[in-house]
């Protein structure tokens, strides 16, 4: 049970959200003057959680000056989508430009409320000066196979003779086909197998030739190399990835987060007045030093951000105790609509759900609520895979929320995201009306 000294406690410092207009006055002005604002989800498949994050960010550009859109997605998949909202490529409209998120699991960006956001960008910059129109890029490295078509697409286009290395070099990867597993197995167990030294040959001469290439007398506009140089640098960290998997859980995962970090460092390179919100799962987001994850030798971006950036970074998560989200059983497997069980007793989830407040906002480093707060309690991540029947230890790790995150926001009760490819099983997951209370 929650004391009722804790509950008044925390009813005292919570910030009652105005659940359909969202009222996020006080976040900006915690927020302040800082770079860096990372938005978590409590799993990646919640409506609510991409609907505020969507109007978290959109506050963000109008108000405080934000510029980049860095996502946990693919970076050949998000740039698609880059360039339709900076008003450039060959798509007519928000839906087309989302059309590369093919690879399960595509419903975390072929959604409606993705849809809405990047329409809503798109709009923004098309209203907005060049140099404060807002860019939307992708974090993760799971493109291998995409992005080495990417760098070829590139080369065979200005350079034919360095296209030629280029494919000599990646076709190292030819034997296993299109399962990038398949080749981390064989080059973790047989090094005879391992592409190491082509990726990082091929992404050494991209870097040497990049102002050679930006030379070119205009035939090659700067910003492609530098999508190119991206992709070789995300076809090394993919390798590095692949192989990583058949070792430790925490290697493959610290070499996925440490990916993340560079590319959020990159893009700051190559943008200097960068202001950037990060939308990731909470697992990524939330400092990873305040978390069980440490005791693995598990590090995450949230982490490396603030070891990098300092003060200049905000980290905001997201909880919930009940309600729907859109996840799958397995891994490939179609997207469900499934019920998310109340959250466990001695959770933050349940102390959250105790305060009776539909949704509110909570800045979690306060001194006042460092005590109340502090932990190590429970916390609960749904990521692709939802698995109620071992939800203890599917779905929940120990933090210390005061210092994983700077800010929370609470939403009691949500509701499933909804994709645009909606499948009889996800169809079928659709709740009763009286759920929870079967009245």
């Amino acid at each position: 049970m929650v004391s009722a000294i804790t509950l008044s406690r925390i009813n005292r410092e919570a910030i009652p959200l105005n659940y359909r207009a969202g009222e996020y006055g006080a976040l900006l002005r915690w927020i302040g003057d800082r770079r860096f604002v990372l938005i978590g989800e409590a799993s990646h498949g919640t409506h609510d959680f991409y609907r505020e994050r969507a109007l978290i960010t959109q506050r963000l550009i109008e108000e405080k000056g934000f510029n980049t859109v860095a996502v946990e997605a693919d970076w050949p998949d998000a740039y698609r989508v880059n360039r339709f909202v900076r008003n450039a490529g060959n798509d007519t409209n928000a839906r087309g430009a989302l059309g590369d998120f093919l690879r399960f699991p595509a419903w975390m960006w072929r959604n409606m409320d993705v849809l809405a956001f990047v329409d809503w960008l798109r709009d923004f910059n098309r209203n907005a000066a060049p140099e404060k129109q807002a860019g939307f890029y992708g974090l993760d490295l799971y493109s291998l196979h995409a992005s080495m078509r990417a760098v070829l697409d590139y080369l065979d286009k200005v350079d034919p003779e360095g296209a030629r290395r280029a494919r000599f070099r990646y076709a190292c990867f030819e034997q296993f086909g299109d399962d990038p597993q398949a080749y981390g197995y064989a080059a973790n167990f047989d090094i005879n197998h391992s592409c190491e030294d082509d990726v990082v040959a091929q992404l050494v001469e991209m870097r040497r030739r990049r102002a050679e290439m930006s030379a070119l007398d205009g035939h090659v506009e700067p910003e492609e190399h530098l999508f190119a140089e991206q992709n070789a640098r995300l076809v090394q960290n993919a390798e590095r990835y692949y192989r990583a998997m058949f070792g430790s859980r925490a290697e493959s995962w610290n070499v996925r987060d440490r990916h993340m970090a560079e590319t959020l460092e990159w893009l700051c390179r190559i943008r200097p007045e960068a202001k950037i919100v990060v939308w990731a799962h909470n697992s990524h987001l939330g400092d990873a030093s305040a978390t069980e994850m440490a005791s693995r030798g598990e590090i995450n971006l949230g982490q490396l951000a603030r070891e990098r950036y300092g003060e200049d970074v905000f980290l905001l998560g997201f909880t919930t105790y009940s309600g729907e989200v859109t996840a799958a059983s397995e891994w490939d497997a179609p997207a469900e609509r499934k019920i998310v069980r109340p959250a466990l007793v001695g959770s933050y989830e349940a102390m959250f759900h105790h305060t009776r407040i539909p949704a509110f906002l909570l800045r979690t480093n306060r001194s006042t609520l460092a005590n109340i707060l502090g932990g190590p309690r429970l916390q609960r991540a749904i990521g692709v895979i939802y698995l109620p029947r071992s939800e203890r230890v599917s779905h929940y790790f120990q933090c210390r929320l005061p210092q994983q995150f700077d800010a929370v926001i609470h939403i009691d009760r949500t509701k499933a995201l909804i994709p645009f490819e909606r499948t009889s099983g996800w169809n079928a997951g659709e709740l009763p009306e009286t759920y929870p209370y079967a009245v």
